[in-house]
């Protein structure tokens, strides 16, 4: 008996070996399907398992011309039926997030080059324990800078959110090739890949953050880590995947 990772991401089984040649049959798995023994926690390609691998003693059958040929050498194989979008890779997943955030910082240059001077002063008074004193800051400067932050902030936001939107990706997913979609493989749009998978999360996060004591330097950064390291899982679900019923797939 086995148990098999279809094209959703979804377990299926336990199964016997007939079931799942009539599936392989129907287009619904290959031999690139990752399926694993009953009892067994280890998930290989369904090609690898004695039980479905093509037989090595086929007899020889006449071709046309008259001379016997192998049945296997005689004819092409025929092509293995898609199984559904392939999972991202875990590396790939974390290159695109590394990506993205990286672009957030080069935003954030220009308003931080114009907040640099103003924002010491302000570290400088705090740190010696002492209230700062506006009346020595560059207010106008404070807030040129603060505009600056927050519409490079929201120009970014924009374009992210219309990309996952669309595409159901961000720029550092665009760049990687991969894509979110639902678990049946059609696009998440607007709700799936950014209401319910990305603010939903992040607004999780700050309330954990709000917790006095212990919300800051302890809920909030568990909540993320524990999200995060989901992905571990055999369908590579994270936290944030799970409540948009989601999946991340190469593209």
């Amino acid at each position: 008996m086995f148990m098999i990772i279809g094209g959703d991401g979804k377990e299926y089984g336990p199964a016997t070996p007939d079931q799942i040649r009539t599936w392989i049959k129907a287009g619904r798995a290959n031999l690139e399907t990752k399926a694993k023994a009953l009892g067994s926690e280890e998930w290989r390609r369904i090609g690898d398992f004695a039980e479905f691998a093509p037989p090595s003693d086929t007899p020889p059958v006449m071709s046309e011309e008259g001379a016997f040929t192998s049945a296997t050498s005689s004819a092409a194989p025929a092509p293995a039926a898609p199984a559904g979008p392939v999972l991202a890779d875990r590396g790939q997943r974390l290159l695109a997030r590394v990506i993205d955030w990286f672009i957030e910082m080069l935003c954030a240059v220009p308003g931080g080059i114009i907040l640099g001077r103003e924002v010491v002063k302000i570290v400088i008074a705090a740190t010696q324990g002492k209230e700062p004193d506006f009346s020595e800051l560059d207010v106008p400067r404070l807030i040129l800078g603060a505009s600056v932050l927050l519409g490079a902030w929201l120009v970014l936001l924009g374009i992210q959110v219309w990309m996952l939107a669309s595409r159901g990706q961000t720029i550092g997913k665009r760049i990687i090739g991969i894509r979110v979609v639902k678990l049946d493989g059609s696009p998440a749009g607007l709700i799936g890949a950014w209401l319910m998978r990305e603010a939903l999360i992040t607004v999780f996060g700050m309330v954990a953050g709000f917790i006095p004591f212990v919300g800051p330097v302890l809920l909030r950064p568990a909540f993320h880590v524990t999200d995060w390291c989901l992905i571990f899982r055999d369908d590579q679900r994270c936290l944030h995947d799970t409540l948009a019923g989601t999946k991340v797939v190469k593209s």
